[in-house]
C-alpha cells in the first residue's frame, strides 16, 4: 500500500455492503486510499464485522447517548480526527449531519445516494423513480454540503428501468452499480483529480468515450 495513501474513515449504520466494496478496493496495494477506521452509531451493525474481518479498527458512537445532534456530531468529529483520517465516507449512515460538521469537513465528506441526483433526493428513491416512470435510474457519489443530497457530484452510474421492475429488483440493479461507483469516485478524490468550481466538481484527465445510453433502444 502506498505510503501516502489517502486515509479514510467510513461511517455506517447497517450491513455495510458499500463499505465492503471500499474495503475490497483498499485491499489492492495500488489503490490510493486506505480505511483507517469504521464508525457506527449502531452497536450491532453488520458492517462492523466486515471491518474487523479486514483488520480495520472499529468504533461505536451511539447517537442515543447524546442529548443533541450537535453533541453527537462533536463526538464523531473527535473520533475521526483521532483516527488521522483525511476524508470521511458515508456508507449507509442513517443520520443527518449538522451544518457545523459538514462545514468542518467541506470537500472531504463523501456520500453515495441511490438516485441520479438531483432527481429523487431523500428516501424511497426506487419507488419514487418507478412512480415517476423514468427510463433510467441509478446512483450518485457526491460531496456533502448542508443541503440534503445537494453537494457537488463526483460520479454517477445509470441502469435501465425494465418492464416488470418493482422496488426490490430496481434497488438490486442499482446497488450492484453502487459497489462499482464508490471505489471509483474515492480513487478520483485520492488521486487529486477533483476540483470544485462554483459548486460543480470538475474531474481532471477524463476523455469522452463516445458512449451514449438509450432506453428503450431504437
Amino acid at each position: 500500500m502506498a505510503h501516502d495513501a489517502l486515509k479514510v474513515a467510513v461511517l455506517i449504520s447497517g450491513r455495510g455492503s458499500n463499505l465492503q466494496a471500499l474495503l475490497d478496493a483498499c485491499a489492492d496495494p495500488a489503490y490510493p486510499a486506505r480505511i483507517v477506521r469504521v464508525i457506527s452509531n449502531v452497536a450491532g451493525a453488520f458492517g462492523l464485522e466486515r471491518a474487523r474481518a479486514a483488520g480495520v479498527e472499529t468504533q461505536v458512537i451511539r447517537h442515543k447517548e447524546y442529548d443533541s445532534r450537535e453533541a453527537f456530531d462533536a463526538a464523531l468529529d473527535q473520533a475521526i480526527r483521532a483516527s488521522g483520517a483525511d476524508v470521511v465516507c458515508l456508507a449507509g449512515f442513517m443520520r443527518l449531519l449538522t451544518p457545523g460538521f459538514t462545514a468542518a469537513w467541506q470537500g472531504r465528506l463523501v456520500n453515495i445516494h441511490p438516485s441520479l441526483l438531483p432527481s429523487f433526493k431523500g428516501l424511497h428513491t426506487h419507488q419514487r423513480a418507478l412512480e415517476a416512470g423514468v427510463k433510467l435510474h441509478g446512483c450518485t457519489v457526491h460531496l456533502v454540503t448542508p443541503d440534503l443530497d445537494g453537494g457537488p457530484i463526483l460520479a454517477q452510474a445509470a441502469v435501465p428501468v425494465l418492464p416488470g421492475d418493482d422496488e426490490d429488483s430496481l434497488a438490486a440493479r442499482v446497488l450492484e452499480q453502487e459497489h462499482r461507483l464508490y471505489p471509483l469516485a474515492l480513487r478520483l478524490l485520492a488521486e487529486g483529480r477533483v476540483r470544485v468550481e462554483n459548486g460543480v466538481a470538475r474531474i481532471a484527465g477524463l476523455a469522452d468515450s463516445g458512449v451514449r445510453l438509450l432506453n428503450p433502444g431504437p
